[in-house]
């Protein structure tokens, strides 16, 4: 069995989403085939952890993770703000070779390391298939390694979501989101959403994936 997402958590209340164009079910946003559960200040903050199937271990060098059975929602709501699925879940290690050893013996699919400079800074980059969704794992840079005391368990950062007309996407949100400019990924267009949004995870919006 492949190993695939079940449901994130965030530290996030409902009503922070909801006011940026999701569509709820109390405390769960289905968003593709995720569930994504927000859970206010008692989920921690930001993105806190992970529920997996086909997984074979649930140590993943830090990143917080449970077992899980369920299969994906059988109905898919359409958000009012335009957003169809999660593209990938982005994870940073201070020892990126450790972190992808951690997770391919947990039977997680490594596809490539990507040995380019990120405009962020990061020097190394690892993505792993979950399903329809990416881990992207990124290496710290040594600065911020240095900054946080040095080496640590890998932890969640953050998170992209696919937004198949993001101009409108884009127009709806207003100033609570940057400008569009190109992805990373050649063909690609994405805009993050400013703090004024009012989440504790840095969230981005990225146009589909071509083929």
């Amino acid at each position: 069995m492949a190993v695939s997402i079940d449901a994130l958590t965030v530290g996030d209340a409902p009503e922070s989403w909801a006011a940026l164009g999701f569509e709820l079910d109390g405390d769960v946003c289905v968003i593709g085939d995720v569930r994504m559960r927000l859970g206010g200040g008692d989920a921690g903050k930001g993105l806190a952890e992970w529920s997996l199937r086909g997984v074979e271990s649930t140590e993943l060098d830090g990143l917080e993770t449970t077992l899980s059975e369920r299969p994906p929602p059988s109905e898919v709501p359409q958000h009012p703000n335009g957003i169809a699925a999660i593209d990938h879940v982005v994870a940073i290690s201070s020892d990126l070779d450790r972190t992808v050893a951690a997770l391919q013996a947990a039977g997680l699919d490594l596809r490539r390391v990507r040995e380019e400079p990120t405009p962020a800074g990061a020097s190394r980059q690892a993505f792993f298939r979950l399903g329809a969704v990416i881990l992207e794992v990124v290496q710290a840079p040594e600065e911020a390694i240095e900054r946080t005391g040095g080496d640590r368990p890998a932890f969640f950062w953050g998170l992209a979501f696919v937004a198949p007309d993001l101009d409108a996407t884009v127009a709806g949100l207003g100033d609570r989101v940057s400008k569009i400019r190109p992805a990373v990924q050649p063909g690609r267009r994405i805009a993050t959403l400013r703090r004024t949004a009012g989440l504790t995870v840095p969230v981005a919006l990225i146009t589909p994936r071509s083929g």
